[in-house]
């Protein structure tokens, strides 16, 4: 028979709280990630929430235009930057797995949707005429991710994230 003396249990023990610590440590971790990632959403979240944003918002929202060009003459671009360098960022931290889809859908599925699909043209005609295939591809993607988003929970029959 198996006989244990005191110094294979030490060992034994020893081990064990080896692996208990790794373990916590790796749940510790995950843990601040989220928490990191969590703070990071509710620090933009802030800011989408002050007056200068929602102005911006606001004023781009409510403008009508034919094209580019009119636009451009109209308007400028002012609000269009910040709100497309807004969620440009967003869609960088979601791509590099910086933040975490389901908060950022709960905190921004309606503006990220309204603002994209009302700026996409703009950006198309401003991505010719600048030369610049790359403009705000990041909000691009956020957009893109939230509608596969959109589509698979539908699939699965859920109602919200």
């Amino acid at each position: 028979m198996f006989e244990l003396d005191i110094p294979s249990i030490s060992a034994i023990v020893a081990a064990a709280g080896v692996l208990v610590g790794v373990v916590y440590y790796v749940l510790e971790i995950r843990h601040q990630t989220k928490i990191r990632q969590t703070d990071l959403i509710m620090r933009l979240y802030s800011s989408y929430g002050s007056i200068e944003f929602q102005e911006a918002l606001w004023k781009f929202m409510a403008r009508e235009y034919k094209d580019f060009d009119d636009y451009e003459k109209q308007y400028g671009w002012a609000e269009t930057v910040v709100i497309g360098t807004f969620f440009e960022g967003i869609g960088v931290l979601l791509k590099r797995k910086l933040a975490n889809i389901q908060l950022v859908d709960d905190l921004f599925t309606t503006p990220i949707r309204l603002c994209w699909e009302k700026m996409k043209p703009i950006v198309d005609d401003s991505r010719k005429h600048w030369n610049s295939p790359a403009a705000y591809e990041w909000f691009e993607y956020l957009y893109n991710e939230m509608k596969k988003r959109e589509q698979k929970l539908q699939q699965a029959g859920v109602k919200n994230g």
